[in-house]
């Protein structure tokens, strides 16, 4: 509980510093009393960090405003907070405060401790990750767990300007609202030109054992064919769709190779290396089947 709250129980200083002295309390900052001696649990720590940031000016954000929310799988042990720029506070153990210039109307949500509305939290720990891929990542996994829609996280991203890395945010939450129409096919193309490969064609129909198959980009002349994955193909069934998809192609004889739109952004060479690798080997490999013919 916070010194307030114990106040208003009727609880006085006195109270409190004989229930401490005594061993059956325990003092865990300026404003946050523990009626007990155990270690804090994960709530009690989001609370003491509001209480010892200021009740009335912080509130969880970032990546602990999402796990406060509901996000799992993403490990942080110090709880974020945020609180306007123009307000004084100080250090406390465990806590990162992060200085905004303004909070966006209506962000902060007051069930149990306040937090920031987890599109406007995910665009915020995406400024504040410590690398291109911690930003994509947990950009990616609000998304995928319905902690908020595409379409929010698009206008929170308008919103909040963060002080890093705002060209690279703006693309990664672009991919994950518009999917691989984002990246295009032709700016696939411009970055195969670079790489000297030939022209591959876009969007190729062919059929399958389900019928028609949209391909996002093969290459004719050695039956290489590059699949562009955006978010939605890790919701629902799309996973098994895309597996016999790419199956009816390579019994048909094609090579798949497939690149994730937020994988490209992160690491365009190493997937841009794959795809030359693998057309030099088709393209050799079908340059020797024509000589025989």
């Amino acid at each position: 509980m916070s010194r307030s709250q114990l106040a208003a129980a009727g609880i006085t200083e006195i109270h409190v510093r004989r229930a401490i002295e005594s061993g059956r309390w325990a003092r865990h900052g300026g404003q946050t009393i523990a009626v007990h001696t155990a270690p804090l649990g994960v709530a009690a720590s989001r609370w003491r960090a509001v209480w010892e940031v200021g009740a009335s000016i912080a509130a969880l954000d970032g990546v602990s405003a999402l796990q406060a929310a509901g996000l799992t799988g993403f490990a942080d042990g110090r709880v974020h907070v945020s609180a306007k720029h123009n307000h004084n506070t100080t250090q406390v153990s465990g806590v990162v405060v992060h200085k905004i210039i303004r909070r966006v109307p209506g962000e902060v949500l007051d069930s149990g401790p306040p937090r920031v509305r987890p599109a406007v939290a995910a665009i915020r720990a995406a400024h504040w990750a410590a690398s291109d891929r911690q930003a994509a990542l947990v950009l990616l996994m609000t998304a995928q767990q319905r902690l908020t829609s595409p379409g929010l996280l698009a206008a929170a991203q308008r919103s909040v300007r963060g002080r890093t890395r705002r060209a690279f945010v703006r693309a990664v939450v672009r991919d994950i609202a518009c999917g691989v129409e984002s990246l295009g096919e032709l700016d696939f193309a411009a970055r195969c030109r670079e790489r000297g490969l030939p022209e591959p064609s876009r969007q190729v129909v062919r059929h399958g054992g389900r019928g028609r198959i949209y391909l996002d980009v093969r290459w004719d002349c050695c039956g290489l064919v590059v699949e562009i994955d955006g978010a939605q193909h890790r919701e629902g069934l799309n996973v098994m769709l895309d597996n016999l998809r790419q199956n009816d192609l390579v019994l048909t004889g094609d090579r798949v190779l497939r690149i994730d739109v937020i994988g490209l952004r992160l690491e365009p060479d190493r997937f841009l290396d794959q795809v030359a690798a693998g057309h030099r080997h088709l393209d050799a490999r079908f340059d020797v089947l024509r000589g025989h013919g």
